[in-house]
């Protein structure tokens, strides 16, 4: 399996033999920083690509916090990633055969000595340590840009990216040499803080799924379109549109959780107590709900669903005190309804599974700091994260550093499902196409999205790639109604992410299936699919907060949610059905369902264009306008029969993931 590969030299390398933690105190307590030590290692890989003169706003205001993370390399690093590969390979010597986390960090993980000598030198520059997990693989810290300059010898300035001003160094950090034969790498730009939930409310058609801000409502919307409980419970009458249609389904209102498990083939499981039993799905996101018990207990009383039983939830939160970075992480309230959607779908499909909710102190330092108490515990082995960076964007010395975690995974057993983006090719965003890290990553499963019609038996009517792109529905004088643009119109308000790595090599299990055209030597993503549209999503139930100062919450309302991040939480709790009808344990899943695709790729939903096009008519509460949304079209990502870089090898099946928790292939 390819992986990051290191451009730091062999040198580098050698420097470890001559570390000398006596060295490292004296450094320490003289307070020597790395930009006055004589001799120093040097860090380019940790300067984003966008750190440029043509970006660059000015030197940071000494007082800005700013969070670092110091990356230690992993002991015997190619045994732990032929470890992780061997693990999840059908047919190896090793399939299936993982370390406990105890002899994984014993037998990869860096020393005390070295972590202690990096956590001595922070210190000693006056900056705070945040965190430093159980596998000793990174050190949290924070401090003034002030403190973060001298220590690291370099000068943090403020650059323009992606409609954001980020502080970033303009120069290769570096350390003295006794302290850098520890390190392999160093972030301390804080584009990590651009880490977003994958999640749509739906209604949100506003630049990048904002919510769309009032308008002058017409009096008389041109098209009044009720929410449909089920695919065409609810036909209007649009413009002619594809082949000279003019009678389309309106949106849906929610799909329920019934709904969700008869659509997915599970209904006779949950008859069958096939429900989740005795597994655990882990849930990561920043921050945490105040309600989210409650939420849960109070959505699923009102649909007739059983309510969490005792022990069925838990939780590893900071104390809200300890939430920072707020304001650039979107603050509790931008991470609540992802949380909640998250819990709530896992619940929908495996209603007796346990869920661990592990919260994030932020959204950078601190997602890591949840997925190692996760790891180095295996708190569970079916890991749910919701959540994605823009892009690749993001210096190389960062990603070796989180591939780590993802090899450390796969080595004991834990499948990783990551939602795969909700831009697109991220085009819009970053000016040219991109995939979306972690998702990206040939360590983890990247779900991507699709739109689903449930008809009024709970069956899956239509399944197309998530893409919507709109068109405005208008009325003249007379009444008559038109579109404001040629179909499908130019306004993309969101679809699943994809598509080809500019920074890992293509995985061995990809080799074969996944089109030349596409991959050119590299990773694509996504592997799989499942559920993901807005516009045909799923209803959650929540009492969302009102203020952040205090996590006050307001009255219990149903909203309707999307995005990759509902695909990946159910394609988690499927898997851990999957897990209690085979007594397995599927651990990272990728090789195993891309041989199984080789061998039967009939067991897959093979996800293709529609012909001609699947569309439903929607009209917003807030602008009152009207809006045909055209289905599977994902911006220049485009949905082919096999493989493709909007729903990977095909949408998800119960019995799809049976026969992959049996090791066939």
């Amino acid at each position: 399996m390819s992986s990051f590969l290191s451009r730091r030299s062999s040198h580098q390398k050698a420097l470890g033999a001559l570390a000398s933690i006596a060295c490292v105190i004296a450094l320490s307590m003289t307070g020597v920083s790395a930009a006055s030590a004589a001799d120093s290692v040097s860090y380019a890989d940790s300067v984003p690509s966008w750190a440029t003169a043509a970006n660059d706003a000015g030197v940071a205001a000494d007082d800005t916090s700013v969070e670092g993370e110091v990356y230690l390399p992993l002991q015997h690093a190619d045994e732990a990633a032929a470890l992780a590969t061997a693990a999840s390979t059908p047919g190896a010597r090793g399939y299936r055969h993982t370390l406990n986390p105890r002899d994984w960090i014993r037998r990869f993980s860096p020393s005390q000595a070295s972590v202690n000598s990096v956590v001595a030198y922070l210190k000693a520059q006056g900056l705070t340590i945040s965190a430093v997990p159980q596998s000793r693989q990174y050190v949290v810290f924070r401090g003034t840009a002030d403190q973060v300059s001298a220590a690291f010898g370099t000068s943090l300035h403020s650059y323009r990216y992606a409609d954001h001003t980020l502080v970033a160094p303009s120069s290769a950090p570096s350390l003295p040499k006794a302290i850098g034969a520890s390190v392999a790498g160093i972030s301390v730009d804080q584009s990590r803080l651009l880490t977003k939930p994958n999640s749509i409310k739906q209604g949100d058609l506003g630049p990048n799924g904002t919510p769309q801000l009032r308008t002058n409502a017409p009096a008389t919307p041109p098209v009044t379109t009720p929410c449909s409980q089920y695919i065409g419970q609810h036909v209007v009458t649009v413009p002619a549109a594809y082949n000279g249609k003019t009678q389309y389904s309106t949106y849906n209102c929610g799909y329920t959780p019934s709904q969700i498990r008869t659509a997915y083939g599970l209904s006779s499981s949950a008859k069958s107590r096939l429900n989740g039993a005795g597994q655990t799905v882990a849930i990561i996101d920043a921050y945490a709900s105040p309600s989210i018990v409650n939420d849960v207990n109070t959505y699923s009383a009102s649909l007739g669903e059983p309510t969490l039983s005792k022990g069925a939830y838990s939780q590893i939160v900071p104390d809200a005190s300890e939430f920072v970075d707020q304001e650039a992480c979107q603050y509790p309230s931008g991470w609540q309804g992802e949380q909640t959607l998250d819990v709530e779908a896992v619940h929908a499909v495996a209603p007796a599974a346990k869920i661990l909710y592990v919260g994030g102190f932020n959204c950078g330092g601190g997602l890591d700091v949840a997925l190692s108490t996760i790891l180095d515990g295996k708190l569970a082995n079916i890991v749910s994260n919701s959540y994605g960076n823009i892009g690749e964007a993001i210096p190389a010395d960062v990603l070796r550093g989180e591939q780590n975690l993802h090899i450390q995974a796969a080595g004991e057993g834990i499948g990783l499902y990551f939602s795969s983006g909700d831009n697109g090719d991220e085009v819009a965003n970053l000016g040219y196409a991109s995939p979306d890290f972690p998702a990206s990553s040939p360590y983890v499963t990247a779900v991507g999205g699709t739109s689903m019609g449930i008809d009024k038996q709970g069956k899956a009517s239509f399944e197309t790639g998530w893409g919507d792109t709109i068109d405005q529905i208008v009325s003249d004088g007379s009444g008559a109604l038109s579109y404001t643009q040629p179909l499908p119109g130019t306004r993309f308000v969101g679809g699943a992410g994809g598509g080809t790595s500019a920074v890992f090599g293509q995985p061995a299990y990809q080799r074969g299936t996944v089109p030349n055209a596409l991959a050119q030597g590299k990773r694509v993503s996504p592997d799989i699919a499942a559920l993901a549209d807005p516009y045909t999503g799923f209803l959650i139930g929540i009492r969302p907060i009102i203020d952040d100062s205090t996590l006050e919450t307001g009255d219990f309302e149903n909203e309707t949610y999307g995005g990759t991040s509902l695909a990946s939480p159910l394609v988690a709790a499927q898997m851990a059905i999957v897990q209690q009808l085979t007594h397995s344990t599927v651990g990272f899943a990728n090789p195993t369902l891309y041989a199984l695709h080789r061998a039967l790729p009939s067991a897959f939903r093979d996800v293709v264009p529609s012909n001609p096009p699947q569309a439903v008519a929607y009209t917003s509460k807030t602008s009152g306008n009207s809006y045909l949304i055209t289905l599977d079209r994902d911006t220049s990502l485009t949905t082919a029969p096999r493989y493709d870089n909007v729903t990977g090898l095909g949408s998800v099946s119960f019995s799809l993931l049976s026969l992959v928790g049996q090791g066939r292939h």
